[in-house]
């Protein structure tokens, strides 16, 4: 059991089920705006996201209240491990196996995706023992 991943794939599908539709060309633009329940010309009533997708207006405090909501939950559940060796640990398990830590042995990847740099991992104590069991749990398989 790994809570990072838990949390991860718990809050991925809150995420895919929130109304957002994804167009790449003029046609698919117009039955994502019907997917919405709107007209293709209805530019007014939706918000375009990096990536091509779009949402309603109506739903962005919606969208913003569950990313917000995403972000709290990580850092609580960051914040009750006092140690490192718990939900930490795993977070930098899940993520490092995610960015092949074992073939690169670099970090960096990882670090961005939480959005941590080098210096904040290391000057706390949690977290520092967090990636380091994480990167000892890695490079001791075979």
């Amino acid at each position: 059991m790994n809570r990072y991943a838990d949390l991860k794939q718990r809050q991925q599908q809150e995420f895919s089920a929130f109304p957002m539709q994804f167009a790449f060309s003029n046609q698919q633009f117009a039955e994502a705006m019907a997917a919405l329940g709107l007209e293709p010309t209805d530019t007014d009533k939706v918000y375009k996201t990096p990536g091509g997708g779009i949402y309603r207006r109506e739903d962005g405090p919606r969208l913003k209240e569950m990313m917000d909501r995403f972000d709290r939950e990580l850092q609580e559940a960051i914040a009750g491990d006092q140690t490192g060796d718990g939900f930490i640990y795993e977070m930098f398990l899940y993520e490092l196996n995610v960015h092949e830590y074992g073939y690169t042995m670099d970090t960096e990847d990882t670090l961005d995706a939480l959005g941590y740099t080098v210096e904040e991992v290391l000057g706390n104590p949690r977290l520092k023992r967090g990636i380091e069991k994480a990167v000892t749990e890695i490079c001791g398989r075979d």
